[in-house]
Order: structure tokens, then C-alpha cells, then sequence
């Protein structure tokens, strides 16, 4: 377990770093140059008269330093769900494979558990940490030890109910990030705002470029974040029916190739 939160935790730092360096890179090379001359593109055509308005641009909507923020935790919270996604879709494999050796109409006794246990003892290490086979070995373990199914079952849906709620805490960290956010572009907005209102007197003198500039920084910020939080719970909430689904999977094939096989004398 230990080994486990270590690991965990250097993923998440490297994920973070990796996160930035790449962010940091593209709004630096093609963000806020191609903003740059958008702008300056912007400025020559308000010069003519009777110049028409000028559309708005993806480019001016990402290039502050807030939406650089929110997409650099949209990523780190991605790569830590694909972590999870991976987490997932192993045990889903795993569930595909004949883990325990039970002919239909074979009946396990508590003398056999040993045996259908050791294909299960003989896998990786990293395919017997995953859900599908430890909740069989439990199984076979305490009907072993107890000889009781009743309690085997229990055992069983208390390993699912242990990992669910387990699975359901790791996310808390990308829970975190979807609240973190609207909020990063909230502060964008009051930044905004707060620099239009200082330009407020240039405003009175008839000159209110500076002040609709600093109130496209307000909204673009709240925009960019608003939508990036929605595109993140849409696939937080993907990731938690994924793994919803295989532990009642995992329950489901426990009590289908085994439990229905075990007898007691």
C-alpha cells in the first residue's frame, strides 16, 4: 500500500509538470503570438472609416493567463482519470479470462479452495491487486476457512463495497480541480473588471479601448473556465460509471462462476 501511494503520487507530480511544460508551450508559441496579430490586425482595420466590425477570435478568447491555468489543470486531471481509465479496463479484461477453473454442474467444497486458488496466486502481482481477483481469492480463502457460503458472499460484497468507496476517494483530487476551475475564472473576472474600472477616467474622456479590453479579459476567463469545467465533469462522471460498472461486474461473476458451484458436505 505504501509502494502504492508513492507511486500514485509521483504520477500525479510528473502528470502536473508535464501538464505545464505542455500548456505553457503552446500558449506561448501559437496562443499569444497568433492573439498578438489578431490584435494588431484588429487596430489597422478600426483605423479606416466605415470599417466593419471585427469577429470574434479563438486565439483573443484563450490567450490570458487564466485560461492557460484552467487548461493546465484540465490536463493534469485528464491524465489522472486516464490513469484510473487504464486502472479499469484492466480489470475488465481480466474479467474475460477463466480465472477460476469451475465446470458447469462441478461443485466446490471447502478441500478445493486451495486448488481453484492457485491459478489465481500464480498471476502478476499487478493483475492480483486488481478487484476481480482478489475478490476471488477472498471468496476462496473464507470459504476455506469458514466452510460457511453465506459468509463467502458477505466476504465478497464487502471487498466490492471496500473498493468502490476506495475508488470513489482517489477522485477526490479531480473533484477538486472541477471546483478549482470556474474558480481560477472567477479571479480572472474580478482582475478584469478591476483593471477596467482603474481606466474608468480614460473612459469619461471618450477613449474606451483599455476598458473594453480589460472586460473581454473578465469574460473570457469566466467563459473558457465555465466550459472546460463542464467538458471535466462530463468525463469524471464517464470514469465513475466505468468503475461503477466493474464492481457490480466483478459481484456479478464472483457469484455466477463460483459462489453457485460451492457446497458444503
Amino acid at each position: 500500500m505504501r509502494n502504492y501511494l508513492s507511486s500514485g503520487f509521483l504520477y500525479q507530480v510528473a502528470a502536473l509538470l508535464l501538464s505545464v511544460a505542455l500548456a505553457h508551450t503552446v500558449f506561448a508559441a501559437w496562443i499569444r503570438p497568433g492573439a498578438e496579430a489578431v490584435l494588431a490586425e484588429r487596430a489597422l482595420l478600426l483605423a479606416q472609416p466605415d470599417a466593419p466590425a471585427p469577429g470574434r477570435s479563438l486565439l483573443v478568447t484563450l490567450k490570458d493567463y487564466e485560461q492557460e491555468a484552467c487548461f493546465i489543470l484540465l490536463l493534469w486531471a485528464m491524465a489522472i482519470m486516464g490513469q484510473k481509465a487504464r486502472a479499469a479496463a484492466r480489470g475488465r479484461r481480466i474479467l474475460q479470462q477463466n480465472l477460476v477453473r469451475v465446470a458447469e454442474g462441478m461443485s466446490v467444497l471447502p478441500e478445493d479452495a486451495r486448488e481453484f486458488a492457485r491459478p489465481i496466486q500464480a498471476l502478476p502481482a499487478p493483475l492480483r491487486a486488481l478487484l476481480p481477483p482478489r475478490a476471488l481469492l477472498t471468496a476462496l480463502q473464507r470459504f476455506a476457512a469458514t466452510r460457511n457460503v453465506q459468509d463467502v458472499s458477505e466476504a465478497v460484497r464487502g471487498v466490492c463495497e471496500a473498493e468502490a468507496d476506495r475508488l470513489d476517494s482517489e477522485l477526490s483530487m479531480v473533484r477538486y480541480i472541477a471546483w478549482a476551475i470556474p474558480s481560477i475564472g472567477f479571479i480572472g473576472t474580478v482582475r478584469g473588471i478591476g483593471a477596467a474600472l482603474g481606466q474608468a477616467h480614460e473612459a469619461v474622456r471618450g477613449d474606451i479601448a483599455g476598458v473594453t479590453a480589460n472586460l473581454g479579459v473578465a469574460f473570457n476567463s469566466t467563459f473558457v473556465a465555465l466550459v472546460l469545467s463542464i467538458l471535466l465533469m462530463f468525463l469524471m462522471h464517464q470514469l465513475q460509471l466505468v468503475q461503477e460498472r466493474l464492481v457490480l461486474d466483478t459481484q456479478g461473476y464472483a457469484d455466477e462462476n463460483l459462489l453457485r458451484h460451492m457446497q458444503v458436505r
